[in-house]
């Protein structure tokens, strides 16, 4: 064993005899979220590289803190990708990207982390070296354990190795740029498109407010056969025209670098807002309607995903919302001015999930050290 993965096994058993709590970090890229950042500093930066890669077999196994970028150049070589698109933000690693579950714009279409995620290796709260899952789909021994590790924050453990399957990049896309549509045409469009046999990737409708006229967009990737997409782009710019808007296709280039700026929130709609303003982010059913709450928003994932700028007094307004769709609301962002003070980030658990939460808790990390209170207070 590798002289730093003993030293993570050694801090963990000191900090576990003493119920000292441990802060997790690789890259740091995602410490503005969750709920806050309690205990020593566990810097796992040094356990990184890629172990293995068989662009035949469609799978890669990467340490922990192996940089997201450097796995995504090595897939580039090969014309191979993560298809769930995990946004960086800054440094991340590629622990992180399993930790926090975070996916782009293609999450709709292509699945989300934990549909990737084929095995990990962890340190739990013991300080014992586990292996869960494996290199193939077909090794299904600790699979759903594997799936675990997604979104959990490193609360259950610390991730040393990752399995993942990782997909050819399409022969052929286009991207369609949608104006004149208001936020329910727009969804209208969506969810008659996911019906029909269309190889729809990626969307992403936004409201621009800014100095000049109101500009309402809805923005369209295909991905796919070079046939289907070539023969998809004039029968959804039909649809659109019907709908009294204009559908343009964009140059693959630059739309490229705004589909990046997207998942990486660069894009206008992210950046300069009021300082007293936090990014919530509603997980809803993509046939849900819109929810005609008074703030900037700006819609993802055919209708799925919906991030808004409202401030914290907005927190059981926008939840009630969420829920009456069968949905969740976040507080993704903290205003800057609050940071870790602000209220609870997630949603809070049911009674049953809360116990189930925190019976995993106890049988992954019985001393609780990992991460804690990073999700939920007992978590």
């Amino acid at each position: 064993m590798d002289a730093p993965l003993k030293l993570i096994q050694q801090r963990i058993r000191a900090a576990a005899s003493e119920r000292r709590p441990l802060r997790i970090r690789g890259g740091g890229s995602k410490d503005f979220y969750g709920q806050s950042l309690q205990g020593e500093l566990l810097d796992v930066s040094a356990w990184r590289g890629i172990v293995s890669y068989e662009p035949s077999e469609l799978v890669v196994t990467v340490r922990a803190a192996t940089p997201l970028s450097e796995l995504q150049a090595a897939l580039d070589e090969k014309g191979q990708h993560l298809a769930f698109e995990p946004p960086c933000f800054g440094d991340a690693t590629c622990g992180g990207m399993v930790a926090a579950g975070l996916a782009g714009p293609a999450r709709a279409s292509a699945g989300g982390v934990r549909d990737f995620v084929l095995g990990v290796t962890l340190i739990n709260g013991r300080a014992e070296l586990l292996t869960f899952g494996g290199q193939v789909i077909k090794n299904v021994a600790g699979y759903d354990v594997s799936r675990l590790m997604v979104g959990a924050l490193g609360t259950l453990g610390v991730l040393t190795e990752i399995s993942l399957k990782v997909l050819p990049r399409a022969p052929a896309e286009a991207t369609l740029m949608c104006s004149g549509l208001k936020q329910k045409a727009a969804l209208d469009l969506l969810n008659r498109w996911g019906g029909q046999p269309l190889p729809l990737n990626a969307s992403c409708w936004v409201r621009d407010d800014g100095d000049g006229p109101t500009a309402e967009r809805l923005f369209v990737r295909l991905r796919g056969a070079a046939a289907a997409v070539e023969a998809a782009c004039p029968r959804m710019a039909a649809d659109v025209l019907a709908e009294g808007g204009d559908a343009q296709r964009m140059d693959n280039a630059q739309a490229a670098a705004d589909w990046i700026a997207c998942g990486e929130q660069t894009l206008p709609f992210f950046r300069n807002v009021a300082p007293d303003l936090g990014l919530w982010r509603l997980s809803v059913p993509q046939t849900a309607p819109d929810l005609n709450l008074p703030y900037a928003c700006l819609i993802e994932w055919h209708g799925g995903l919906r991030w808004l700028w409202a401030p914290l007094s907005a927190l059981t307004k926008l939840r009630e919302a969420a829920a009456r769709v069968g949905g969740s609301a976040s507080l993704f962002r903290a205003p800057p001015a609050i940071g870790t003070e602000a209220p609870q980030r997630f949603t809070p658990l049911s009674p049953a999930l809360q116990q189930i939460h925190e019976r995993l808790k106890h049988e992954f990390d019985p001393a609780g050290i990992f991460n804690r209170g990073r999700m939920y207070a007992n978590v």
